[in-house]
């Protein structure tokens, strides 16, 4: 069984393509930790039988909210990973954003060596285009040297380099086998030195990332992005975007007049070059809405375990899931909130048929 964890706040509508379009792609049960109370998205939730659901507010943090949107990601990633070293059934765990899809092949899963801890999901980007009709359905790939050095060029791209071409992460997503002694990043998996683990990666294991696909996503995004926390963790491309945002917003513009700026933003860093990318034969079509996985169901009893354990957890600190510390702190907390059983170690999971 695969299971993904997220750290969310979204449009409704953005909240129903990633978890339907996440469970047709391949996904069997979702655990989303919303980053704001939402009370539609919240009802929403509530009615979908593979996912499990949680309002990470200042009462969930006890106080101690990390003011770090990355940090608060890295925190959720692992306790849910933590947990389902005890709630039976979930074999991998992906950790993913609301505006990334996964698009994973069963057989290429099954396939991954018994040895092999980790997974990575090779990227796939929505092309940005001031505006889509429905959901995007081109998607750029990571492109050669030499495609790379064409696109330069012929001016689509600023450097010949796949960090010029995608707007957002180039690494892609990685999956991890349920363990204590191996930690969810926001891209990778590392061990408790910190050092990344061998990831595995196959044909047939992307995930789509819709990254600023249009302008008024792209308006929504960087608004939400620049009020998230001080420190937001941006790639060096897109500081030269957050800085023009922040200086825009920061002006006493009219609501209209300052739309009318960020979508001029837009154009000039993010739209691409859809027809030169499309007739270069540079892109690569994709529907989640085709996708034809049946979702695997934890047990009702493994859904209520993992629900009581979240809600225990709001009454006790979060520190011990923080990336690489000790495993002890971990196994003592899970001890704690009546999370039964041995939790799983990566060999024993390395052993599963």
């Amino acid at each position: 069984m695969i299971a993904t964890v997220s750290t969310v706040k979204d449009t409704l509508a953005n909240i129903q393509r990633f978890v339907t379009g996440n469970l047709a792609g391949g996904v069997d049960h979702m655990v989303v930790f919303l980053d704001a109370p939402d009370p539609e998205v919240e009802a929403w939730l509530a009615g979908q039988e593979h996912v499990t659901h949680l309002v990470a507010d200042d009462a969930w943090w006890g106080g101690k909210r990390p003011s770090e949107l990355n940090n608060r990601q890295r925190m959720h990633a692992n306790i849910a990973k933590s947990l389902f070293t005890v709630v039976p059934g979930v074999d991998w765990i992906f950790h993913i954003d609301a505006d990334e899809i996964c698009q994973i092949d069963r057989a290429a899963m099954a396939a991954v060596p018994k040895s092999a801890d980790a997974v990575r999901l090779k990227p796939l980007e929505a092309v940005s285009r001031v505006h889509w009709e429905g959901s995007p359905t081109w998607f750029k790939r990571l492109l050669n040297e030499q495609d790379l050095h064409l696109l330069e060029v012929l001016g689509v791209i600023e450097k010949a380099a796949n960090g010029h071409l995608f707007h957002g992460h180039v690494e892609g997503k990685a999956g991890v086998r349920p363990s204590l002694d191996r930690w969810l990043t926001i891209h990778r998996i590392v061990d408790p030195k910190r050092e990344a683990v061998p990831h595995h990666e196959g044909k047939g294991l992307s995930v789509l990332h819709y990254e600023s696909y249009s302008g008024e996503d792209f308006v929504r995004k960087w608004t939400a992005i620049l009020s998230a926390g001080p420190d937001v963790s941006l790639r060096p491309v897109r500081e030269r975007t957050a800085q023009a945002v922040r200086a825009l917003i920061g002006k006493p513009l009219t609501p209209e007049l300052r739309e009318k700026y960020l979508l001029q933003i837009f154009e000039a860093t993010t739209a691409d070059d859809f027809d030169t990318l499309k007739e270069l034969g540079l892109l690569v079509e994709a529907d989640p809405n085709r996708g034809t996985h049946t979702p695997e169901g934890l047990t009702p009893e493994a859904r209520d375990q993992l629900a009581g354990l979240l809600a225990a957890l709001a009454d006790h600190p979060k520190d011990a899931f923080k990336v690489c510390g000790p495993a002890g702190p971990v196994q003592d907390l899970l001890s704690r909130i009546g999370a039964g059983g041995k939790p799983k170690s990566r060999w024993r999971q390395n052993l599963r048929p």
